[in-house]
């Protein structure tokens, strides 16, 4: 199911939030440190620890790139790190000189957001380091914030309980209580969801606060439209506060963490609890998905961090689609398979598997000859036990394929459609494999070879939906 795989316990005080980049975990800390472990083996970096600030470290977040890491403290400061040497690349001044209480960067990680205790809020150039634009909210802290993927608006969380929605030039569109006794933090799900009434696109927000509760909305912005916020569900599980939540990078888990010491995993779409984590001996004050593999990060009062692994089985209840459990197996690293084999009771071939660096793509390509012959497995019926549990695996990434209807699986890719494109040709794109064509220069129709009258490309919200409700009845 889930595993703990590592405990991290380098700070001298609470841990007060971790992040995750695609290589590197960020911890920082009421010690005023900030730590930087590699993924591939959990070791401190040697630059590590990043030391600057003269009070609590309260936050840290990655940019996109994971190539800058932003940190913000009670000092009033918010510090730009270089996470490949750890030098300071700025230290931006929270004009009020207030305590900041959180960080992010947008998602084309031209702005900084920083909030502070006083309830402002900067806008920092993210090149220049510069003071872009200054808001404030009416009452309270400000202690959470996110942006949406698109970059087009980010919400913030106050220490009241107001959840408020500013557009990207920083002028406030919306504001409301969420919690009645505070917030505690917010995110948002990076995967889009369609709403069926209105045919519009919005995004997942998460909010969780001193009222024990973890909530689900639905976000929408358009220049056109304008913004709507819907609040769809609460999450129950939580028998305390609630300090932390966060989706996982496919939008199909969401954690959170609570004065009650435990760590929650929900099912983003059914809201059923997968699993209830209680290793943490105090208040679990942070929690972080890694983007791309499924790992969980959870930090707590009780100064340490706990990483934890996902198995297959999780997987196959997260991914909605054996589709995406090909697409995610092909992609395990050696890491990956080594927990796959640990799962299906074949600890004994770790080793041998990290000897010949076996990851996901040459997993479902063994045979019997390479085992016996390019692995020296000599048992005959560990052979056989391994080949069955692959063969499993090639069953499943085979079987939703021969399927599938034809117009579903997009004529560049192969593969099955996630955001269908009508292009000027008439015939339906996947958006990514369009794009990619006629950035290439290619003005000719992928199916025609005739020149395309047009480059505009129209969603086909109709194709998406009959996906939908095809991979709903699927999925089992």
């Amino acid at each position: 199911m889930v595993k703990l795989i590592h405990t991290l316990a380098d700070h001298g005080d609470d841990v007060n939030c971790c992040a995750f980049s695609v290589s590197l975990l960020a911890t920082c800390s009421l010690d005023k440190t900030v730590r930087l472990y590699s993924l591939s083996d959990f070791t401190e970096l040697p630059h590590s620890p990043l030391k600057f600030h003269t009070y609590a470290v309260h936050y840290c977040c990655f940019s996109p790139s994971g190539h800058i890491l932003a940190s913000c403290s009670t000092d009033g400061t918010t510090v730009l790190w270089n996470t490949q040497n750890g030098q300071i690349l700025a230290v931006m001044e929270q004009p009020s000189g207030s305590p900041v209480r959180v960080c992010q960067f947008s998602p084309d990680s031209t702005y900084v957001a920083s909030g502070a205790a006083d309830g402002t809020l900067v806008l920092w150039n993210a090149q220049s380091h510069k003071l872009y634009r200054c808001g404030s909210v009416k009452d309270g802290s400000l202690v959470a914030c996110a942006f949406s993927p698109d970059g087009n608006l980010f919400v913030t969380g106050s220490s009241c309980g107001d959840l408020t929605v500013w557009d990207d030039k920083m002028r406030c569109l919306h504001s409301e209580k969420a919690h009645d006794l505070g917030i505690t933090c917010c995110d948002f799900s990076s995967q889009p969801v369609l709403d069926g009434e209105q045919s519009l696109q919005f995004f997942r927000l998460a909010s969780c606060g001193q009222d024990c509760q973890v909530k689900i909305w639905l976000v929408s912005f358009t220049h056109v439209l304008g913004f709507e916020l819907k609040y769809k569900s609460a999450l129950s599980g939580h028998s305390a506060p609630v300090l932390a939540c966060a989706f996982s990078h496919d939008g199909q888990m969401l954690v959170s963490g609570s004065v009650d010491k435990s760590v929650i995993v929900y099912d983003t779409i059914t809201g059923n609890i997968l699993h209830r984590l209680t290793q943490h001996t105090r208040y679990v004050t942070t929690c972080a998905f890694a983007p791309n593999i499924l790992l969980l990060a959870t930090g707590s009062m009780d100064k340490t961090v706990n990483v934890w692994q996902f198995d297959v089985e999780t997987l196959c209840q997260a991914r909605s689609t054996d589709d995406q459990l090909k697409q995610f197996t092909e992609d395990w690293s050696e890491e990956d398979v080594s927990a796959w084999l640990c799962s299906q009771g074949l600890k004994d071939l770790v080793g041998i598997f990290k000897m010949n660096n076996i990851d996901g793509s040459e997993l479902l390509s063994l045979t019997k000859e390479s085992l016996a012959d390019d692995l020296k497995i000599e048992s005959l019926g560990l052979r056989n036990k391994l080949l069955r549990k692959i063969e499993e695996l090639r069953t499943k990434v085979k079987s939703i394929s021969s399927e599938m209807p034809d117009e579903f699986i997009c004529p560049i890719t192969r593969e099955l459609m996630t955001d269908p494109v009508i292009a000027s040709d008439g015939y339906s794109y996947e958006r990514e494999a369009m794009e990619s064509w006629i950035s290439k220069k290619k003005r000719t129709s992928p199916m025609t070879n005739l020149v395309l009258p047009s480059l505009v490309l129209t969603p086909n919200r109709t194709l998406k939906m009959a996906i939908n409700r095809w991979l709903e009845t699927h999925q089992k």
